[in-house]
């Protein structure tokens, strides 16, 4: 990368969320005006080495931008006399020249703020949210974006493209909400900044605790909001939490890159500046005044911790009454398992215990990792040791974070296991599922089922300590709000594995739940037309969805056809002993979904399968080598590209494709 492309990569990151913000006022689409924005950094690229860096590059970029903007109104067709005079403007000042005014003190300097709060609207899911943030006003690409959070670029760029899509349907205006409305707009703009610390600050996957990346684009987020916003005292609130958090990063890990707890960390290693940056934030919000909120509150005992000279300095009394604030303010799950920290802490580990075992039941926390991790260190600190272990060692299957989980299993390991009597509950599982006796249907039913119980209670566990009352507990925060025929599947498979192991009462407490069938309607014609024409639909699922709506024939029998069974000059192929028939959609998708094969399933999975997961000859293409595409993962799919059009927000099953009779 030469110097002159360097700088063109600093400036857009500095300038390219004013300058979306600016198109996005005129051509009311976020889509469109950050097409347009990069339309104008294209421009940037292709000019600048030889004509050097303008020495308002801002405004440079800006002034292309809107050309660009004014060149598609028109020919839309759209353009009104006051889009001619901004044109005319344009045209007779050079790209170069850009305006007197600094782009900082643009006249709409509010248009950020509108960017932030539309980028975070509550239409949109939250990883949309954060996703769409961190590319329009972070300047951060796809792939950075995909990078920092350990996922596949093509996600990240299916939740921008979906993002903005659904912003363009549902008319999100452009503008900042007033009155009752701004408390809850401001709320969520507040929590995707904090979600992009928080997951820099703990990386919920991957091999490094930390992601500076992320905190530091969150805290200049966090920053740019309280100019923009100076007078609201919970956005100053948020800035104090995480200026003082970031003050820990350089502390927070060892050598190693294992995890330090706060107790156990050298506070000299705190970056001083950030800690003040945070006092003065705090100050800011408290002179505001009103009624602390709940980032106002977190940041008052994140200036606990920061005052206290060492850890026996903490005011864990005055932490613990504040965790009670927050906890009536957001009595979430996660803020009572930190308020039983505190509690253990000030009032001694039988109170955080007490307070801690009344989550264990909550389906919040089922796969939450901390959960027992916290118990562990309760338990450990009452000398109930062999109990600790089993949460430490459970806390590390749950996290998907390598650092924390090899933390975790230390942790367990400095305990010393005691004789165990008999199999665990892992041991017990991985033989009843490897006997020869069970088809590989019934192994991934049974499998789903034990694997929840096995996250829940931990492998490590003495399969003779398993009673009914643990079992149940498990069934009651997994699966209470499930259908009846999904609960009594899963407690058919525990009453098979009890019969196998000797210990029937495992179901004693799980009640057979009776429940009444009826078929759900089908989709909509306008949610349907909206599935058909998305852009970013993959070829496989749209000719799937297809052929399922024009055949009406069951979801089991079209994944069941293979490709020498096509027959497509009739439109129509043979499934076992009935003809599965389609249209005309349909018919326009299949030769490229094809592609040239002859043979094997038509509608195969992406991967390959693994050597310990070998299908069946007849799910497997011998020309690709990829297996059949499974009726659990086309019915997942289905139900997440349909959560948006769903009023219960859980995503339609494949079955309502079917047209109505």
């Amino acid at each position: 990368m030469t110097d002159v492309h360097r700088t063109i990569d600093a400036i857009w990151k500095l300038q390219s969320a004013r300058i979306i913000a600016g198109i996005t006022r005129m051509v009311h689409d976020v889509g469109l005006a950050e097409e347009l924005a990069q339309d104008a950094l294209v421009s940037a690229l292709e000019q600048w080495p030889q004509s050097g860096v303008p020495d308002n590059p801002g405004a440079w970029l800006t002034a292309v931008a809107k050309r660009r903007a004014v060149d598609r109104i028109r020919r839309a067709r759209r353009l009104g006399d006051k889009h001619g005079e901004l044109a005319r403007g344009l045209e007779r000042q050079g790209p170069g020249q850009g305006s007197d005014q600094d782009p900082e003190q643009d006249p709409e300097q509010d248009d950020l703020l509108r960017l932030m709060f539309v980028s975070c609207h509550p239409v949109l899911p939250t990883e949309a949210r954060v996703a769409l943030t961190l590319k329009l006003l972070g300047g951060l690409t796809t792939g950075e974006i995909a990078r920092a959070f350990l996922v596949g670029e093509a996600r990240i760029a299916r939740r921008v493209a979906a993002a903005k899509r659904t912003l363009a349907e549902e008319r999100v205006p452009f503008e900042l909400p007033r009155g009752p409305g701004l408390a809850a707009r401001l709320s969520s703009v507040l929590e995707v900044v904090y979600l992009i610390f928080n997951e820099g600050y703990s990386a919920t996957s991957g091999d490094d605790l930390v992601r500076p990346g992320l905190c530091l684009e969150a805290l200049r987020l966090g920053r740019l909001l309280a100019r923009l916003m100076p007078e609201e005292a919970e956005v100053h609130g948020l800035v104090a939490l995480m200026e003082i958090q970031a003050s820990r990063s350089a502390a927070r890990t060892g050598p190693s890159g294992e995890p330090v707890l706060l107790h156990e960390q050298n506070r000299g290693r705190w970056d001083r500046l950030l800690i003040r940056r945070g006092f003065t934030a705090m100050l800011r919000a408290r002179e505001i005044g009103g009624t602390p909120g709940p980032y106002v509150l977190q940041a008052a005992i994140a200036v606990c911790h920061a005052r206290a000279r060492t850890a026996e300095d903490t005011d864990w009394a005055r932490i613990a009454t504040l965790y009670e604030a927050l906890a009536r303010l957001l009595p979430t799950p996660v803020v009572q398992l930190n308020r039983a920290v505190a509690l253990g802490m000030a009032h001694g580990p039988e109170a955080g215990l007490a307070l801690a075992d009344s989550l264990a039941g909550d389906p919040a926390l089922r796969d939450y990792h901390l959960l027992p991790s916290v118990r562990g260190d309760l338990l450990a600190r009452l000398g109930r040791l062999d109990e600790a272990r089993l949460e430490f060692e459970r806390a590390a299957s749950l996290t998907g974070n390598a650092a924390e989980r090899a933390h975790l299993r230390r942790r367990a390991a400095e305990i010393a296991a005691p004789a165990v009597p008999g199999p665990t509950l892992g041991q017990a599982v991985r033989e009843f599922l490897e006997r020869g006796e069970l088809d590989a249907g019934t192994v991934r039913s049974y499998g789903q089922t034990l694997r929840r119980l096995r996250l829940a209670l931990g492998d490590r566990t003495p399969l003779s300590s398993l009673t009914a009352g643990h079992v149940a507990r498990v069934f009651a925060a997994a699966w209470d709000g499930t259908a009846a025929a999904t609960w009594n599947r899963h407690r058919s498979a525990v009453r098979s594995f009890g019969a196998w192991a000797s210990m029937g009462h495992l179901a004693a407490g799980i009640e057979r739940r009776a429940g009444t069938r009826t078929r759900a309607g089908c989709i909509d014609p306008a949610q349907l037309e909206a599935l058909w024409n998305r852009p970013d639909l993959p070829l496989r699922e749209r000719t799937l969805w297809r052929l399922l709506h024009e055949s009406a024939a069951g979801v089991t029998a079209v994944l069941s056809l293979n490709v020498e069974d096509l027959d497509l000059d009739d439109r129509r192929a043979r499934a076992g002993g009935s003809w599965v028939s389609w249209r005309s959609g349909t018919a326009r998708l299949l030769p490229d979904l094809v592609a040239g094969r002859t043979r094997g399933p038509l509608f195969l999975s992406h991967r390959r399968p693994g050597q310990a997961r070998t299908p069946a000859p007849a799910d497997l293409c011998p020309e690709t080598g990829r297996r059949r595409l499974s009726y659990e993962r086309a019915e997942y799919l289905f139900k997440q590209a349909t959560r948006h059009l769903d009023p219960a927000g859980g995503g339609y099953t494949l079955r309502r494709l079917r047209p109505r009779a």
